[in-house]
């Protein structure tokens, strides 16, 4: 059983790490507007609130270096010391100095205050001038640094993930009950299934909203990291970040946030010009940089957008080519959304001397792997000259996944609807043979069609994928999928419904076919199976 203590260890320590981001997203605010009073409040009333609350549970360090930091802001409200770029660097030597001591609360070793910045935060306090600061060297803080988030919301993570397993295992038993209610036509289990479903259906949102964190525990770290970035690069950027409340899973958060520094990273080292440059090509001397969240029916929507000089397909097309990722008939004719994609593939790289662009798809394949892993969606745009924005749709929770229903060759499978883009009925005369693959024009849009039952049967490994007299029927039922600003019509039997699924890793040795990335149990009981829509495309993608 926890003690008493120890809860209240736990709920200083979020809160407190939670004062840390805050504070420097407002002392970043105040560097631009050094006259803001509004600004100026909130800071000095979290450092009063965290002094007040460290000295209750006996953390003095942590109180004490508050109070000296309250101190000078409470001076700099009242106009008794400027905030000039000597005050600026002390005061955020000092809010780093505050997260190393709440961070390392539980840490084996314990972090002892800087000395050197003790003594430089008394002298800015006793000269009340920054014309007689006389400031002793501090190192600085690293732009390198990597930025993590608190395991510790109330409650630990861990059980919650236990729970949302448990509720997955009982929404499948679940469906099952409901299935022999209706089978056995029984009016007394009809309804006992019926409060079921609405019980279960309760404690799986229940526990669903006590995973959920505002993205702004992650968002209110960037003004601070855009800033020391900017700094190193010699460049001036401004950060506008908007839709802090929007809330999603917090072990979503924690896989994408090493993800979304890196995007940031390159946006301002490798998006936006150097202020000379900029003014040259008529554009303001200081970059600016978005970064927004919304909610979108079962997913949140995160855009990174910047105004820096944008991507060269030209040079893009160019690379993939050369790197052998496809022919240069082949990329010539690419639509540019799927030249985009190329910056995802591993190893894609642009050459040497394409120095306007060199490092902008370093890395990004990594970032690919990691929103693949949680089921997300990523898609980038841009216009040479004008910018880039990256948009990545992550689900809300990883547990259970809405997903597209629907059968061929009488088995059951199923798509997560994150990667399902629409649904449509085409005539098989709308159908053409190009290169041993079927296409067809959707939405004006020309689109590779796979016939599912000659993908997935191994029988025939010499299959035509383009051989339109397979096909069955007239009418073709096709689900458009999506994956790395590539689309891909999958023809299939029968269409059913949209269902909320548990998805279950399959076992050896299936677990080693890329086609499937797990398998559920339907309340029939029959098993369903989930189709890969990234290894689908990927394996699609390579036979042309």
């Amino acid at each position: 059983m926890k003690s008493r203590e120890q809860e209240y260890k736990e709920i200083f320590i979020a809160e407190a790490l939670e004062y840390f981001d805050a504070l420097n997203r407002l002392i970043s605010e105040l560097e631009k507007r050094p006259q803001d009073d509004q600004v100026l409040a909130e800071i000095f009333r979290m450092l009063h609130n965290l002094k007040a609350n460290a000295k209750a549970i006996g953390y003095l360090q942590i109180s004490d270096l508050s109070h000296k930091l309250e101190t000078a802001f409470g001076l700099i409200r009242n106009k008794e010391l400027s905030f000039s770029d000597e005050v600026v660097g002390v005061l955020f030597d000092g809010i780093d100095m505050l997260g190393e001591l709440i961070g390392n609360i539980d840490g084996e070793f314990p972090v002892e205050p800087d000395q050197v910045l003790l003594r430089n935060l008394d002298i800015i306090v006793d000269s009340l001038s920054d014309s007689t600061i006389e400031l002793a060297k501090v190192q600085k803080f690293s732009t390198s640094r990597n930025l993590t988030l608190s395991d510790l919301i109330y409650i630990q993570i861990r059980k919650l993930d236990h729970l949302m397993n448990l509720v997955g295992e009982l929404i499948i038993d679940r469906d099952r009950i409901l299935s022999l209610s209706r089978e056995l036509d029984h009016d007394e289990l009809k309804q006992v299934s019926s409060h079921l479903y609405r019980i279960t259906e309760e404690l799986q949102y229940s526990v669903m909203d006590a995973r959920l964190v505002s993205i702004g525990t992650l968002f209110n770290k960037f003004p601070r990291v855009v800033r020391d970035i900017a700094n190193a690069e010699k460049k001036e950027v401004d950060l506008e970040l908007s839709g802090q409340d929007i809330q999603i899973d917090r072990n979503i958060l924690q896989i994408m946030t090493d993800s979304l520094l890196h995007l940031v990273r390159n946006a301002i080292t490798h998006g936006i010009e150097k202020p000379a440059e900029r003014e040259k090509s008529g554009k303001p001397k200081t970059g600016n940089l978005e970064l927004s969240a919304r909610s979108d029916r079962e997913s949140v929507v995160i855009t990174l957008a910047d105004d820096g000089k944008g991507i060269d397909l030209k040079k893009v097309r160019s690379a993939a080519v050369q790197q052998r990722m496809v022919s240069a008939d082949v990329a010539e004719d690419l639509p540019d959304s799927e030249v985009f994609s190329f910056l995802f593939e591993p190893g894609f790289s642009m050459a040497k001397e394409v120095t306007e662009f060199s490092g902008r798809g370093v890395g990004l394949d990594v970032v690919k792997n990691a929103i693949d892993s949680i089921g997300g969606r990523i898609r980038v745009e841009s216009e040479k000259g004008k910018g880039t924005t990256f948009t990545l749709q992550l689900p809300t929770s990883i547990a259970v996944k809405g997903a597209l229903l629907f059968e061929v060759d009488s088995i059951f499978y199923a798509i997560p609807l994150i990667h399902t883009d629409s649904v449509v009925a085409l005539d098989k005369d709308e159908l053409h043979e190009v290169s041993d693959v079927l296409v067809a024009d959707i939405k004006g849009e020309t689109v590779t069609v796979v016939y599912l039952h000659e993908l997935l049967n191994t029988g025939e490994p010499n299959m035509r994928l383009g051989d339109k007299t397979r096909l069955q029927g007239q009418v073709q039922n096709i689900i458009i999928v999506s994956y790395n600003n590539r689309k891909l019509g999958l023809i299939v039997d029968k269409l059913y419904r949209q269902q909320d699924i548990v998805v279950k890793p399959l076992s050896k040795p299936l677990d080693s076919i890329d086609l499937y990335g797990g398998v559920t149990l339907l309340g029939t009981g029959k098993v369903c199976l989930v189709l890969d829509v990234p290894a689908i495309t990927k394996y699609f993608i390579s036979k042309r």
